[in-house]
């Protein structure tokens, strides 16, 4: 197979899109908690799980106030307040966003062929040769040997690797939240302690 051929058969289609699908759902699943986030901690809520009423938290702390004496002379007295909040102003919302993905693709084909040739030669020889009373012989025998092989290797190696990189950046509060979060500021109360028990 072509090096062309094999990209042209990878499914860029679920490499790029099955991170995204999971970025988008990310992202609800981030709302999602978000608004888990509100109602759990919040409001109150009744046995069948509806939201009842704010959770309201109440400090008692000491504030100079100044009185006016019979005599008309004024002196700062402290005097013990109670301030009620709503909890709910008092956290950090969190609302995440997924801001930048980037997906990086890195495909590696390598393709090495590999073609080796060996020979070896060959030669023996032995001679012979007798004599004897008025005549004699010889025998000359010689050997002579060719070999060649032949190896042929082809190899592919094949690396891929995919990064995501998704950036989160805490976002800016939904109109309807920061609506929500208005009105309970403005049910903030300072009473002094005397009237509120």
């Amino acid at each position: 197979m072509a090096i062309g051929d094999e990209l042209s058969s990878l499914d860029f289609q679920s490499m790029i899109g099955g991170p995204l699908s999971a970025v988008v759902r990310a992202q609800a699943e981030s709302a999602v908690t978000s608004v888990d986030f509100i109602k759990a901690v919040g409001f109150n809520t009744d046995d069948s799980g509806n939201v009842t009423d704010p959770v309201m938290v109440t400090f008692a702390y000491d504030k100079p106030v100044e009185e006016t004496g019979q005599d008309g002379n004024t002196t700062i007295v402290p005097k013990k307040f109670e301030l009620t909040v709503p909890f709910l102003t008092m956290l950090p919302i969190p609302f995440i966003r997924v801001e930048e993905t980037t997906i990086d693709f890195n495909a590696k084909i390598t393709s090495v062929q590999e073609t080796s040739t060996t020979s070896s030669h060959g030669l023996n020889t032995e001679l012979k040769a007798k004599a004897g009373w008025g005549w004699g012989s010889a025998s000359l025998k010689v050997n002579y040997s060719y070999k060649r092989s032949t190896t042929s290797n082809s190899k592919v190696e094949r690396t891929y690797s995919l990064a995501v990189h998704v950036r989160a950046v805490q976002d800016e509060l939904p109109a309807g939240t920061e609506r929500l979060l208005g009105i309970l500021e403005n049910v903030i109360q300072e009473t002094p302690a005397s009237a509120s028990s």
